[in-house]
């Protein structure tokens, strides 16, 4: 997967969520990888509290590994959960 992508054009990343990685300082694709899927839905989630879920979480994780968000596993899920509680 390129680095460049705009934010909208990465897989499993839409319009609305865009524009609020934008929002907490996420402008492109090579942010998102830099600061991985648990940091970046931390900071959305202190944004938007009553809008992020972990449905987001899935989201930027499946977009890291260019999956779907329906195939991240059961394990994934877990350990993103796990580091959440870090």
């Amino acid at each position: 997967m390129s680095t460049q992508q705009p934010l909208g054009k990465i897989r499993n990343i839409g319009e609305k969520t865009s524009g609020w990685l934008r929002e907490v300082g996420v402008t492109s694709e090579e942010d998102l990888h830099r600061l991985g899927s648990v940091e970046v839905y931390k900071r959305l989630k202190a944004r938007f509290p009553d809008k992020v879920t972990l449905n987001a979480l899935w989201g930027l994780e499946a977009a890291l590994l260019g999956i779907s968000y329906l195939q991240l596993t059961d394990d994934i899920k877990a350990a993103l959960r796990a580091q959440l509680d870090e």
